[in-house]
Parts: C-alpha cells; sequence; structure tokens
C-alpha cells in the first residue's frame, strides 16, 4: 500500500506523490469494484428471479395435480351412523350446534341411495342442497356431497332407472355451480377454483353419459304389460304420481297413448297433487266444454309445488332429538317412541338447522 507523496507506479499508470493523485487512484479502484458488484448482484437477482418463476411453476402444476387428485379421491369423511342427536343449543352435558352439514356427514346417505324406498328422498335432498344450500355446507361435506353424487350416477347407469330424475338434479348443480364460480371471491365455495371448474367438467360429462342411454326391449319371451287386462292397466297408471311418467308410458304403444290420455286418471293425479282451491284457480276448458285436466295439471305444477311421496323418509323423535331413518332403532327414554317421531321431508330436513 503506497503512503502520501510516495512515487507509486504500475503497469500504464503514473501518479504524483499528491493527496489528489492517491483520491483519484481510490476512485477509479471503487468504481470497479461497485461495477462489477453492480453486474454481480444483477445476475444473481437475475438468476432468483428465474428460480422464482420455476418454483411458482413447480408449485402452481403440483397444486393443480393435488386439486384433480382430491376431487377424485373416493374417501368419504363421515361416520354413517343410523341416527345422530340433533341439538341447537349449548348444555352441561352437550356443547356445540348440530349443523346440516354435520348432518350430511354423519347420516348414513351413502347406503340409502342403495334402497329404493330411500333413493327418491335422498335425490331430492340433493337437488335441495344443489339449489341453496351447497355454500352452507363445510369443506368435507361439500366433497362427501360429490362423492354420494357419483354414487347415484353410477347406480343410474347401471340400472337404467330414473334417468330423468338425475339428469334434472345434475343441471340443477351445474346451473348453481356456474352462478357460484362466476361470485367466486363472494360466496363461501370451500376450495381452490380449479377444483370446482374440474366438478363442473365431470357433471357435464356425466350428463353425456346419461344422454346417451339405450334402453333395450327385454329378451324374454313372456306376459307384458300390454298383455294385462285394461282394467288392471288403468289401476297400474293411476299409481303413477309424475304425469310426465304417464306422457312417456303413452308414447310406448298405440294402445297405452288411449289409456294415458283418460280425463279420470288426470283428474285423480290433480286432486292428488293440489288443493281445490289452487285447482278452481286454473281451470281450463276443453274444445268440448270440459275441463281438460291434464293441461290444467301441467299448468298447475308450473304455478305450486307437487306433492312429495316417498316410500321411506327421516324421522325426528320430539322427545329425544335424534334424527333417523324410518324403522331405525335409537336409545329413547319415552314410553312409546313411535308416538315421539315425526316424519321430514327433505324441505323439512334442511329447515330443521335454521338457526
Amino acid at each position: 500500500m503506497p503512503f502520501l507523496g510516495q512515487d507509486w507506479r504500475s503497469p500504464g499508470q503514473s501518479w504524483v506523490k499528491t493527496a489528489d493523485g492517491w483520491k483519484r487512484f481510490l476512485d477509479e479502484k471503487s468504481g470497479s469494484f461497485v461495477s462489477d458488484l453492480s453486474s454481480y448482484c444483477s445476475k444473481d437477482v437475475y438468476n432468483k428471479e428465474n428460480l422464482f418463476n420455476s418454483l411458482n411453476y413447480d408449485v402452481a402444476a403440483k397444486k393443480r395435480k393435488k386439486d384433480i387428485l382430491n376431487s377424485k379421491t373416493k374417501t368419504q369423511y363421515f361416520h354413517q351412523e343410523k341416527w345422530i342427536y340433533v341439538h341447537k343449543g349449548s348444555t352441561k352435558e352437550r356443547h356445540g350446534y348440530c349443523t346440516l352439514g354435520e348432518a350430511f356427514n354423519r347420516l348414513d346417505f351413502s347406503t340409502a341411495i342403495l334402497d329404493s324406498r330411500r333413493f327418491n328422498y335422498v335425490v331430492r335432498l340433493l337437488e335441495l342442497i344443489a339449489k341453496s344450500q351447497l355454500t352452507s355446507l363445510s369443506g368435507i361435506a361439500q366433497k362427501n356431497f360429490m362423492n354420494i353424487l357419483e354414487k347415484v350416477v353410477l347406480k343410474v347407469l347401471e340400472d337404467q332407472q330414473n334417468i330423468r330424475l338425475i339428469r334434472e338434479l345434475l343441471q340443477t348443480l351445474y346451473t348453481s355451480l356456474c352462478t357460484l364460480v362466476q361470485r367466486v371471491g363472494k360466496s363461501v365455495l370451500v376450495g381452490n377454483i380449479n377444483m370446482w371448474v374440474y366438478r363442473m367438467e365431470t357433471i357435464l360429462h356425466w350428463q353425456q353419459q346419461l344422454s346417451s342411454i339405450q334402453i333395450t326391449r327385454p329378451a324374454f319371451k313372456g306376459l307384458t304389460f300390454t298383455d294385462l287386462p285394461v282394467c288392471l292397466q288403468l289401476n297400474i297408471m293411476q299409481r303413477l304420481s309424475d304425469g310426465r311418467d304417464l306422457v312417456s308410458l303413452g308414447q310406448a304403444a298405440p294402445d297405452l297413448l288411449v289409456l294415458s290420455e283418460d280425463r279420470l286418471l288426470w283428474k285423480r293425479l290433480c286432486q292428488y297433487h293440489f288443493s281445490e282451491r289452487q285447482i278452481r284457480k286454473r281451470l281450463i276448458l276443453s274444445d268440448k266444454g270440459q275441463l281438460d285436466w291434464k293441461k290444467m295439471y301441467f299448468k298447475l305444477i308450473r304455478c305450486y309445488p307437487r306433492r312429495e311421496q316417498y316410500g321411506d323418509t327421516l324421522q325426528l323423535c320430539r322427545h329425544c332429538h335424534i334424527l333417523s331413518w324410518k324403522g331405525t332403532d335409537h336409545p329413547c327414554t319415552a314410553n312409546n317412541p313411535e308416538s315421539c317421531s315425526v316424519s321430514l321431508s327433505p324441505q323439512d330436513f334442511i329447515n330443521l338447522f335454521k338457526f
């Protein structure tokens, strides 16, 4: 290190023995050092940016794969219990609240869809949840909802029954999800948006599968519905609770078309679903001056809800507040437990958890 006033020479450079010369030397050296340091820092920043971008890309890719994997997972996080205690407040014995999502997780809906008496009940409950209650479910409950729905679709694809019912359910769910996904950030749909978009694509795939079902005529040769006496055919048709089923049955054969237009058949159907006051408000006369009960029925179902009919329902014990399927034994302390049980429609089940 040269001192002030000392002659300092280097290849190609000569400095005077002054303070100004030394200062100029330090400025040049520090300038080159700063330039080298800035060059090194810029390269380091560039490398870090590349590393950060690559990490972000890897994380995003892994997250998409994880979302798809989670949506495909068939594991159900519920206990499949035969009954649950519905409590709306905290007591010394019990703490907390029972929500719709908790009840949906714990009750055995997965097995209920395999029972023909409970199938329509569960499907109607899924439809009501898809319309207005999907956002009130927890993340696990929403996942279980999709898992149970998949089981319903697979069952229908296998036995080729209740096709129209499930297509209407899928259309209702898809419409609700379209609205919720467009309002992302304002709603409480739990989970990544990629997962819900994947589920919507799955719903479209299910709809295509249901639309492509080809119902083949049974190969056996025996007694068919049209071989029965006309009085028996009418007796069976009177037990159909949906007018669309009557229309579909009339399209199967010319003879059935005549029976499906029977005025008494449509009159009983209107009287079964609607009250006399509702019917009087929607009177329609035919060209012959008679009441057109078929047109009245389809007009009434657009104005009023139809009467719901299920082979088996959930029931609530008013004594011990236990929710279970009808016919399921539960630990009740009442002298006559059957007199304390009240059947719940799917809408009553949802209203039970509106605090």
